[in-house]
This record gives C-alpha cells, sequence and structure tokens, in this order.
C-alpha cells in the first residue's frame, strides 16, 4: 500500500513537471513581434491612373571648345560620380600656349616691380657722376673763353667763336646731367606704374583665359547619375556646343501621371500617393506630389502630376528605370472614413496582399491569422486597406515576415510601447 502512494505521488509530481516544462517551451517557441492597431481616418477614395518613371534630373553634357576627343572613359549606363571626367579634348597646343603666356606674365611683373621699388643706387651715383664731369667741362670751357678774350685783339675771331661754342656746349650738357639725376633720384613716374600695373593684369587675364579653355577640354559629370547616352568617341573632332554624353539622375524619380480635372483640382502639393510597379509586386512605394501643371494635355484634357519619391541603388544599378510604368492611386472624390494601416504591417507575395491579425490568448501573448486586403491610396506613413479587419484589430507591424498562419506570438500590450509606424 505504501509503495502505491509513494509510486503515485511521484507521478504527480512528474506530471506538474512536465507541464511546467511543456508551458515553459510554448512560451519560449513564441516569436516577439511589434503591433499596431487598425485605425479609421478621414481620407478620399483611390482612382488607379498609369503614370512613367522620369528621372529627377536630365543633363545633355556639351563642349565648350573645339578640338579632338583625346579620351572616352564611360559607356552607356554606367554610374558616375558628380565632378567625375568623362571625357578629355587634347590641349597640348593650349599648354604651349599657356606656358608662353606665363612667361610674358613674369616677363611684365619683373618690369613693375623694378619701376616700383624705384632707381637704383649705383645708378644714382652713375649719374652724379656724369654731372660731376659735365660741370668740369664747364668750368675749363668758360676758363678757356675767359683766357682766350683777355689776349683781345691778339686772338682772332674764329678762336674766340670756337671757345664761345664749347663753353655754351658744355653749359647744355652739365644742365642735361642734372636733369637726369634729379629723374633718376625721383624714380619712375606714377604714370609709368601704372602702365606697367596694367599689362600684368592684361597678361593675367591672357592667361586666365587659356587656363579656362584647358579646364573646358575635361568634360565631367554635373551630379551623381547614370549615363545614358553617348554622342562621340576617341579621335572624333567635335565643335564647341557638339553634345559629348547624356547623364540622368536615379537617386530619386518623378512620376509622371495624367489627371483627370475633376481629380487634379482635389489635390495639392505635398500629398503622400501610393505607388505600385507591375515588376516590383513585392513592394509598396508612396511619394509625394512635388508639383502639379496647370496646362491640360492637348487631346486627353489631363494634367500632369509629378511625383518624387526615393530610389535605391544597389550594385551600380537602380531599383526604378527610367521609363517603367507605375500603378498611382490618386486620392478623389469625398472624404470619407477609411481603415488604415502602417506600410509595415503589409505583407506582399506577388499579387497576394495580406496582413496578420493577433487572435489574443492573453495579454500580451496569441495566435495570428491571415488577413488578405487590396490596397487602396496612402495617408501619411499608412495605407488603406479593403478586407475582413475591423477598427481596432491588433495586427503585426515588425516581426512578420517570419510568420506563418497559427504562429504563437508574444507582443507588448502597454500602449505607450506598440509600434505605431
Amino acid at each position: 500500500m505504501k509503495f502505491v502512494r509513494s509510486h503515485l505521488l511521484v507521478c504527480l509530481i512528474f506530471g506538474f513537471l512536465s507541464c511546467m516544462l511543456c508551458a515553459t517551451g510554448n512560451a519560449q517557441d513564441a516569436k516577439l513581434v511589434g503591433v499596431a492597431k487598425v485605425t479609421l481616418a478621414d481620407a478620399r477614395s483611390g482612382q488607379r491612373v498609369v503614370g512613367t518613371v522620369k528621372p529627377l534630373r536630365t543633363s545633355t553634357i556639351g563642349s565648350a571648345v573645339d578640338g579632338r576627343v583625346g579620351e572616352f572613359m564611360v559607356n552607356d549606363g554606367d554610374l558616375v560620380t558628380k565632378g567625375q571626367t568623362l571625357a578629355q579634348i587634347r590641349i597640348e597646343t593650349l599648354q604651349i600656349e599657356q606656358a608662353a603666356s606665363q612667361a610674358e606674365l613674369s616677363l611684365a611683373t619683373n618690369r613693375l616691380e623694378e619701376l616700383t621699388n624705384g632707381s637704383a643706387p649705383e645708378d644714382i651715383a652713375e649719374a652724379d657722376a656724369n654731372r660731376r664731369m659735365a660741370a668740369t667741362s664747364l668750368k675749363n670751357a668758360a676758363s678757356k673763353l675767359q683766357r682766350i678774350q683777355a689776349l683781345g685783339s691778339a686772338a682772332s675771331g674764329v678762336e674766340i667763336g670756337d671757345a664761345r661754342e664749347e663753353a655754351t656746349t658744355a653749359k647744355f650738357s652739365l644742365m642735361a646731367t642734372e636733369a637726369l639725376l634729379e629723374r633718376i633720384k625721383n624714380g619712375p613716374r606714377k604714370e609709368q606704374i601704372a602702365q606697367a600695373t596694367a599689362q600684368v593684369e592684361l597678361q593675367k587675364q591672357r592667361l586666365n583665359q587659356i587656363t579656362d579653355r584647358i579646364k573646358k577640354c575635361t568634360i565631367v559629370a554635373p551630379f551623381d547619375g547614370f549615363i545614358s547616352s553617348e554622342f562621340t568617341e576617341v579621335g572624333n573632332w567635335i565643335n564647341r556646343g557638339d553634345p559629348i554624353v547624356q547623364v540622368i539622375q536615379l537617386d530619386e524619380v518623378e512620376i509622371h501621371a495624367p489627371v483627370t480635372a475633376e481629380a487634379v483640382v482635389r489635390l495639392q502639393k505635398g500629398d503622400v500617393i501610393r505607388i505600385e510597379f507591375p515588376e516590383i509586386p513585392n513592394e509598396i512605394f508612396t511619394g509625394t506630389i512635388d508639383r502639379i501643371v496647370p496646362v491640360a494635355a492637348a487631346r486627353a484634357r489631363t494634367f500632369p502630376v509629378h511625383i518624387r519619391l526615393k530610389n535605391r541603388i544597389e550594385n551600380e544599378t537602380p531599383l526604378l528605370l527610367a521609363g517603367m510604368l507605375a500603378r498611382v492611386e490618386v486620392p478623389v472624390g469625398q472624404r470619407k472614413s477609411l481603415p488604415l494601416v502602417p506600410k509595415d504591417a503589409l505583407v506582399l507575395n506577388g499579387k497576394d496582399r495580406f496582413v496578420f491579425v493577433i487572435e489574443s490568448t492573453g495579454e500580451s501573448e496569441g495566435t495570428v491569422r491571415k488577413v488578405s486586403v487590396d490596397l487602396g491610396v496612402a495617408v501619411d506613413d499608412r495605407i488603406q486597406v479593403i478586407g475582413k479587419l475591423k477598427v481596432g484589430d491588433l495586427i503585426v507591424v515588425e516581426g512578420n515576415e517570419r510568420l506563418v498562419v497559427n504562429t504563437k506570438v508574444k507582443f507588448d500590450s502597454s500602449p505607450e510601447s506598440k509600434t505605431e509606424k
């Protein structure tokens, strides 16, 4: 009897421990997820139009000079960065002109420096020595004239005339050397310095002009983007203005969508628009209206709406390509209450779109069920959904990519910690 009781007690203890272990195991198997609720918001119902992906910027880069293409570094489809060299025009002749112009600038600069520094001491000393020699010559000539005149009638008229002429010449020679000495002491005139300064500035501008022509011989990318067209090749002669390459910017793109007048009057700049691409069925995109062209197309009577959205560059290839078709969900009609979910709550699998709704089995745990939905307009960072959902339903917004139907999940049920994306 004691043996039976002991055996029963052991079984009860073992069973209790087994239940505890199972409960612990089940709790550990539950996936931790982020959650949000289905909400209502005033919004307009959507109308689908077909738009086209356009580059944010397109630039056809031409040559600013005449010349022969020496290097061509890119091909169609290449990813380029701002300032990257795309092509090089030969510059050998310009380099020779640049060297000659630089030499002329050095010569003009040295001349200006010489004038600015004034007369050298040795030049002043030389001029002063010439003045002294002229003064001595004048003194000798004057003394000779006096001696001849003192002879009276004994001196011939020719001798007196020669002596007087020699004295006059000596006098003017002294005046010339004195003026030269004074000019050398005073240094160059301000007019001479101004002329030399102008000559230096003129030569600088000539050199800058040649340098600018050399710079223009290097064709560079004006912004980050892709080469969409090339118009020349190495060895080709090009004239100023001839196109070299075309570059398009695709890190952001614009969707050009034709919208009817009755719909376009309800749109405004900054509105969030949902966009789908048939080639990328597993992603949802949202962009904002950048501008609305207020002129209708002549035949279709629709107005071009430009929607801007970010693009992704992966392995030097853009996700969204210029010319792709886009399905744009334009909000139209009167405002009414529509159910919305965060964009991250949506799971896309080809044409199948669904969310995981949590069936609570406790305050912060439950199991998930799959609810298929159709998508409507975008409202800020949320998307309208059409399906078997109720306002207040708890849906998974983080961790839903690893869930299947009936997966057990755990979540934080406090309002401030719920994920509201």
